[in-house]
Parts: structure tokens; sequence; C-alpha cells
């Protein structure tokens, strides 16, 4: 994009388009997420224990990602974490 004329608001015409980057970046990263803990409780549903832990296995490396990166909380992580771990360990038993 050329600048214009004065040189006013290019910088605020920059973070605008590394805004929408990082937006469409993080919505396919929760996304992804959602598919996985969808996954879990589908396993932990049908009562299928191994499933059910190689997906959480799955889960838990996507949450620790995308807290390292700040898309999520790292508290908000460890919550959902804890919860699935709770499903999980409830029908393995």
């Amino acid at each position: 994009m050329a600048k214009l004329k004065t040189g006013r608001h290019t910088s605020a015409l920059k973070e605008a388009r590394k805004t929408k980057k990082r937006t469409e970046r993080n919505f396919s990263v929760k996304s992804k997420i959602k598919t996985t803990i969808k996954k879990v409780e589908s396993a932990v549903k049908d009562k299928d224990a191994k499933l059910a832990q190689e997906q959480l296995n799955i889960a838990f490396s996507e949450w620790d990602k995308a807290a390292k990166r700040n898309i999520i909380h790292s508290k908000a992580a460890s919550n959902q974490k804890a919860r699935l771990s709770k499903m999980v360990a409830g029908i393995s038993k």
C-alpha cells in the first residue's frame, strides 16, 4: 500500500492489517481446540478410555500452545484441562 501524501495514519493502517491477520490465526487455533474437546467428550460418552486418553493428550498440547502464545489465558487452559481430565478419569475406573 502506498503511503498517504501527508504520511498520516500509516501506522494505524499497518496495525489494522496486523490485527486482522492475528484475529484469523487466533480463530483457527480456538476452533482446533473446540474440535479436540468434542472428540474427547465423544470418546468419554462412548466409554472408550484409550481413545479418550489419546485425544486428551492432543487437547493438552493444543491448550498449552495457545496459552503460551496468549491466545487464551493460561488459567482458562488449566481449568479446561482439569475438567476434561476428570471426565476421562471417571471412565477409566
